[in-house]
């Protein structure tokens, strides 16, 4: 008996943020590579796209369908590790929070991450999820090999030295080129980073960010709307010893103050607006300073409960402050209530073909409102700063470019396109959002 598990029922899919939905006419939870080659040969067989999803974190329709919804469920876990060449294979429905324990078991960690781990491998990747940092790029730059499951069932092994031009292109695929099952990643020894969080003027973090830049391994910061208030931080590599965050002040700075409190205000802010501004200025001199020692994965991400919508783009990192600048000018000026940070970070250049920082050192805006708020007014007036500045979007957040726009802003974007009509001529994995940024 087949272990796949399928549904003919439709059954509505949403994301985490609740902004997109969909009802696929089924679910397939493969449990194996062949079972899910076999999966696409018979949803094209019956006429059926299909697209994979994971955690849904996405506040793009990247993953939406009325086709055949592959969950990835039961492929997950570590197929190898290998310590001389310093990489582990892991399956692709692994959530990160999994494989960031696993590794750290093995005295191992992935060199950057970005600051929540709740994604799929797979998902987190094909979307391009980033961290910040100087020299260490996205997560899908840590990627050596990866196999995917392309729309004639065939399985592609794709590395620098096989398939190189799908691996070019498919460490960022937006799910439009196949279905990733397994990835490769470069680890290295655990290693300790010292974060050092401490609240800095607008004014102050703006006029020296290229040296907060050039001075830190990994350098981030938040800006309050409707305040010159920002919390920066900062992590750079130590020797030791640990000393990580004391459990009480830990759940007090990041459940009570980050979650619970914030949860709280911004559901005020929701329902009375006008309190926004009064409730920012208290809210962004809340958190103190604090320093302590950890294992990356302690250090690069934190918990984040109170859910959002987001958009945000990758800029050069020389537009960073006009652009940042021109977001606050714009705030102030208008009659718009934030009540969500902006937050601001940093990637080196890398050589995926439609990663944000493709060829480019990059640096990344991100604008957020609670849920349940209307964001339309105040990210459309963002991306039209951000598109000014020849800006890239993030391809799992809230964006309204198109394929003209990403063929204008990304040089490899024909290489893309060109092999995605090799791989899937027929658009099995097509769907409303892909059609859009990429093209028919």
């Amino acid at each position: 008996m087949s272990s796949t598990t399928e549904s003919r029922q439709s059954t509505a899919w949403r994301n985490w943020a609740g902004n997109v939905s969909a009802r696929p006419v089924s679910e397939v939870t493969p449990a194996s590579v062949d079972e899910l080659a076999a999966a696409l040969r018979r949803a094209s067989e019956d006429g059926h796209k299909v697209k994979a999803v994971g955690t849904g974190h996405s506040f793009t329709a990247a993953a939406a369908t009325d086709g055949v919804l592959i969950r990835p469920d039961l492929l997950t876990g570590i197929r190898r590790i290998d310590r001389e060449a310093r990489t582990v294979t892991v399956e692709a429905g692994t959530p990160l929070k999994r494989l960031n324990l696993a590794l750290a078991r093995e005295g191992l960690s992935l060199t950057n991450m970005g600051d929540i781990m709740e994604q799929t491998v797979a998902g987190a990747t094909s979307t391009g999820t980033h961290g910040t940092g100087r020299d260490s790029a996205s997560i899908s730059a840590q990627i050596r090999e990866l196999e995917l499951v392309t729309a004639d069932g065939r399985v592609l092994t794709c590395s620098e030295k096989e398939n190189a031009d799908v691996f070019a292109a498919a460490r960022i695929g937006i799910g439009a080129l196949g279905v990733i099952t397994a990835i490769t990643f470069a680890v290295e020894p655990i290693f300790l980073l010292t974060a050092r969080e401490e609240p800095m003027g607008f004014d102050r973090v703006t006029d020296e960010f290229e040296q907060h830049f050039t001075e830190n391994e990994h350098f981030e910061f938040y800006w309050f709307p409707h305040t010159g208030n920002c919390n920066t931080k900062r992590n750079n590599r130590s020797a030791g010893p640990e000393k990580p965050v004391g459990a009480v002040s830990g759940f007090f700075e990041d459940e009570v103050l980050s979650n619970g409190l914030f949860q709280v205000v911004n559901s005020l802010g929701r329902a009375v607006p006008a309190t926004i501004p009064s409730i920012a200025k208290i809210s962004s001199k809340a958190l103190s300073a604090r320093t302590y020692t950890d294992i990356p994965y302690k250090v690069f991400t934190s918990p984040r409960r109170v859910r959002f919508v987001e958009m945000e783009y990758a800029v050069p990192r020389e537009a960073l402050v006009p652009a940042l600048r021109e977001l606050r000018a714009m705030v102030e000026g208008s009659d718009l209530r934030v009540s969500f940070p902006v937050e601001v970070r940093t990637a080196p250049a890398d050589d995926i073909a439609l990663s944000t920082a493709s060829g480019r050192g990059s640096a990344y805006i991100a604008v957020h409102m609670y849920k349940g708020t209307p964001y339309q007014s105040y990210f459309t007036a963002a991306e039209r700063i951000f598109t000014a500045h020849e800006g890239r979007p993030h391809w799992g957040k809230v964006h309204t470019r198109d394929a003209d726009y990403f063929a204008s802003v990304y040089p490899r974007f024909a290489e893309f396109t060109a092999l995605r009509d090799r791989l899937d001529p027929d658009r099995l994995f097509g769907n409303d959002y892909l059609r859009r940024v990429l093209g028919d």
